[in-house]
């Protein structure tokens, strides 16, 4: 096990590595930066322009500005803003817990309907339980997550019953703790909803299709032909059907993560979404690189834990992992 998870470190390690460069090249190959930006302000001169360049090491070579950004970027030292003025390790570490909390929620809800509905739907295959499951599914997987955002949003405007946009409520700081609960889950309806919606409506299919495959195996046939409980059997079916499912854990996790940076801004969830886009929008390079710099470690711990957990699932999983 310590070998599978050294190995598995080690990929995403130069997984991180291959990310981060690319990301950098292509941001330093755009036209234009935010120093550029200051060029139009007639009372900023030439002479602190390039100052500024040579604080921020933008006068050096493309691969001393990567290997300067990254050395630093490995004890978390993402640079400084130019939009903010303020530290990017800051700004991000006040937004990152929003995206997480979004996209933790989503998950969990995500996983606890997809496994019993998309296990029912394999067992019950061709009943009216399971078209009724495979319409949710087929129905919310054609849904683009920003075009039911939308309609949510519509509709929970048109009530008033619900909150739209924001963490919390102006009023927050002075409610009791039962009621700041209460005002936060409010306001994570909507994003939450939406991103548990589309991700379950996957996920069952995936469940539904994998159950189907155990179901049939040879191994369920003899089972059954000898007698053993029903039971026992589901408990079998269930146990073989989660090792695909869970293989699919991490890319669910990606998908989930860049859906929620969408969701964030159509919604207006103060959280990593809405900070690229601002970033994205000023050429903010450090800013960037730092919001890229931790959803794509965020992406590689989602897929670790993926990998582990399939190696707890599944033992061959690191026996194969031995033998390599």
């Amino acid at each position: 096990m310590l070998r599978f998870l050294a190995h598995r470190l080690f990929q995403a390690f130069i997984t991180l590595l291959g990310v981060t460069f690319l990301s950098f090249l292509i941001i330093k190959l755009a036209p234009g930066d935010y120093l550029d930006q200051l060029k139009l302000n007639p009372q900023i001169s030439q002479e602190t322009i390039e100052a500024l360049k040579r604080q921020y090491g933008l006068d050096q070579n493309l691969f001393l500005q990567y290997l300067k950004w990254l050395m630093s970027a490995l004890t978390f030292d993402l640079g400084y803003s130019f939009q903010y003025h303020a530290p990017v390790a800051q700004l991000i570490g006040e937004r990152v817990w929003n995206t997480l909390l979004l996209t933790v929620s989503s998950t969990l809800l995500s996983w606890l309907i997809a496994v019993p509905l998309g296990m029912w739907a394999g067992l019950k295959e061709g009943s009216l339980a399971d078209k009724v499951i495979r319409a949710y599914s087929y129905g919310f997987m054609s849904f683009p997550s920003f075009f039911l955002a939308f309609i949510l949003l519509v509709v929970v405007s048109k009530t008033g019953h619900l909150p739209v946009g924001g963490v919390h409520s102006p009023d927050f700081n002075r409610l009791s703790l039962p009621e700041k609960l209460w005002d936060l889950a409010l306001h994570m309806f909507v994003p939450v909803l939406t991103l548990t919606l589309v991700s379950s409506a996957g996920l069952i299919r995936l469940m539904r299709s994998a159950v189907i495959e155990v179901k049939k195996s040879p191994m369920v046939v003899m089972l059954r032909a000898k007698g053993v409980h029903e039971r026992v059997v589901i408990k079998h079916i269930l146990k073989n059907a989660m090792n695909p499912f869970t293989t699919l854990i991490g890319y669910e996790i990606a998908g989930l993560l860049s859906g929620a940076a969408l969701i964030e801004i159509i919604v207006g969830w103060p959280g990593l979404g809405t900070l690229m886009l601002d970033a994205v929008l000023s050429q903010d390079l450090f800013l960037v690189m730092g919001g890229l710099y931790i959803g794509t470690i965020m992406l590689l711990v989602g897929n670790l834990l993926a990998d582990l957990l399939l190696a707890l699932i599944d033992p061959r999983v690191r026996e194969r992992e031995v033998i390599k």
